[in-house]
């Protein structure tokens, strides 16, 4: 299996942690979609760093705080736009599902994600 494909597996794995934190959230408490979605962002950033580390990449050689800390940052930067793309479909079409508006989201950031870790985080 490809590192590409294996990047797709881990993402795909943090969506359903992004989508099961979300749907809780919005379930359980009174926040609504977009706050809800900046705490199910944060669970599934850590999701994917443990799987892309693990399974994707494999640890890098900077050690654990340098990796966690590009990784964080590489992350904070691709689920902005995760984010900002999420919020915009909401707001063009109100009636969409927010878990729709995940999906949608997520497949938009995938790309710089790839780009972002494969370069800045772990060992080529």
């Amino acid at each position: 299996m490809g590192r590409l494909t294996r990047f797709v597996l881990a993402g795909g794995i943090g969506f359903v942690a992004d989508a099961a934190a979300l749907w809780l959230l919005l379930s359980a408490t009174p926040l609504g979609p977009l706050a809800a979605r900046v705490l199910s962002i944060g669970f599934a950033l850590c999701v994917t760093w443990q799987i892309n580390r693990h399974l994707t990449f494999s640890p890098s050689s900077r050690g654990l705080a340098q990796e966690g800390a590009r990784y964080g940052g590489v992350g904070i930067a691709t689920s902005v736009v995760n984010y900002l793309v999420y919020c915009a479909t909401l707001f063009a079409l109100p009636t969409l599902p927010p878990l729709a508006a995940l999906a949608f989201a997520s497949i938009v950031a995938m790309a710089l994600s790839f780009l972002g870790y494969s370069r800045l985080v772990f060992d080529r």
